[in-house]
């Protein structure tokens, strides 16, 4: 009886502890980045689960895993890596832990040598000689096309600002801007109220002061810094301003010159005339420039 009770009790421990952990490496010398194949088996698994370290984290640094792949089934485990090691020396595979079944398990370690095989004084040949291609404009454009789009996509940029800031200048600086702004101006004065208040001082200096910066900017005649006899000569030789506005100009210019130095003393009356001939002088100036533009043949 008693030997039949130990019998049962060795047969029962072999099947609860029967699982067998085995390890393997190919080779123990390698050279200098030759790929090796290290295995890992457990047989007699039972369906027990086998826990390690993660994919391509098994071996330590040294050891360039190539491939990391694990096989599972019933009764058995079975871990290869293929592997590569970049440095010469000796290099040790210590004892990895595999938990089988919440049991702790170790394999046995390795030593692995790796030397260069190349020796010194060994002559490197390519495989094949270099061979000469010769490129065509297809192959060129091939190579540098994104650049040629690139540098065009930048001048066509440049030339659009460029035509833009042109065409904006132009803008602000042409004919019918210039006098829309100068009638504001005019229109600004007149609610200023220096003609009925007999402010007549105030009122030719802001009025011939607008009138000579509109001179400058729609006729290009520099009426800004040119005396008043100065100006009507320049006036009278330029022949861009028609003669009927240049004898409103010459009257209203004069008259202020006299009235600034306290000459004169015009009436309200006579202030409304200026301002009115001087707003019609405005208004009429894109006449001035239409027939100097076919006298100059612009």
């Amino acid at each position: 009886m008693k030997g039949f009770y130990l019998i049962f009790t060795l047969l029962t421990g072999v099947s609860v502890f029967g699982q067998t952990l085995g390890s393997k490496l190919e080779k123990r010398t390698l050279a200098l980045g030759e790929v090796a194949v290290f295995q890992v088996t457990v047989s007699d698994l039972q369906g027990k689960g086998v826990v390690s370290a993660p994919k391509n984290e098994l071996l330590p640094f040294h050891f360039e895993e190539v491939k990391d792949s694990i096989t599972k089934q019933a009764d058995l485990y079975e871990r290869v890596i293929e592997f590569a090691v970049f440095e010469e020396g000796k290099f040790t595979i210590p004892a990895l832990d595999f938990t089988i079944g919440g049991r702790l398990y170790h394999t046995v370690p390795y030593e692995v040598e790796v030397i260069n095989t190349a020796q010194k004084g060994d002559q490197i040949s390519d495989i094949m000689k270099n061979k000469e291609v010769k490129l065509g404009a297809q192959d060129y454009w091939e190579l540098y096309k994104w650049y040629i789009l690139s540098a065009l996509i930048v001048l066509a940029l440049i030339f659009i600002i460029y035509m833009i800031v042109r065409y904006v200048r132009r803008r602000k600086n042409s004919p019918v801007v210039m006098t829309n702004q100068t009638l504001r101006e005019l229109d600004n004065l007149k609610k200023k109220k220096y003609i009925e208040t007999g402010d007549y001082r105030s009122f030719y200096v802001e009025l011939i002061d607008i009138t000579r910066n509109f001179i400058t900017k729609q006729y290009k005649i520099p009426a800004d810094v040119l005396l008043t006899d100065d100006l009507i000569d320049v006036m009278k030789m330029n022949n861009t301003i028609s003669p009927e506005n240049e004898k409103i100009v010459e009257e209203v210019f004069l008259r202020g010159d006299l009235v600034k130095f306290a000459k004169t003393f015009p009436d309200q009356d006579t202030m409304q005339k200026d301002f009115s001939d001087m707003r019609g002088f405005v208004k009429r100036s894109s006449k001035d420039l239409e027939v100097e533009q076919l006298r100059t043949g612009v």
